[in-house]
């Protein structure tokens, strides 16, 4: 079975973006595994507003890989490109059980907290770079159950960036 794989930045107190949506924090001066990430990956999943971000840097983000947009007003048309509305939960469930890569969940902060609550996350990979941002949008909020996390790995950079790989377990009620 395919894997769903959240792969991304995070400021050190917890946020994917700063105040104004913005993520010039990213590091970019080197590769930080996204290489190899690349190829372990044949699709890649997005919330509405993250894909709309993405297209204000490429006309066709990721042109290689299968993209769902989970939205329920987005519309468009472009190869290797598909929106998702309605059941997500389930149009999930079908899309790991087919032949593949693993799936990046890209983002944005409510498709991954409908992903995490539906228990739709195999792996945590977190880009946790040095910086505390102070306000903006959190990585994780709104998640309703205890999720226990096995720690796979970890890679620090002389840059002072880590990245910490994680499986995730099964929720908990308590």
């Amino acid at each position: 079975m395919r894997k769903v794989i959240l792969n991304l930045a995070v400021s050190l107190d917890g946020f994917i973006e700063g105040p104004n949506g913005e993520f010039d924090w990213c590091y970019a001066d080197q590769d930080y595994g996204m290489e190899d990430f690349m190829k372990r990956i044949d699709t890649i999943f997005f919330g509405r507003k993250s894909y709309e971000v993405m297209l204000k840097f490429e006309a066709l983000p990721y042109p290689d890989k299968m993209k769902y947009i989970f939205s329920n007003s987005f519309k468009t048309e472009a190869p290797l490109l598909k929106v998702l509305s309605g059941n997500v939960v389930e149009e999930v469930r079908i899309l790991k059980q087919q032949p593949g890569k693993d799936i990046w969940l890209f983002g944005g902060a409510e498709l991954i907290t409908t992903f995490v609550n539906n228990d739709l996350i195999d792996e945590l990979q977190l880009s946790v770079h040095p910086l505390l941002l102070g306000k903006g949008k959190l990585l994780f909020s709104g998640i309703n159950n205890r999720i226990q996390l096995s720690l796979t790995g970890v890679k620090p950079y002389d840059s002072g960036l880590v990245q910490m790989f994680y499986e995730l377990g099964k929720q908990s009620g308590h």
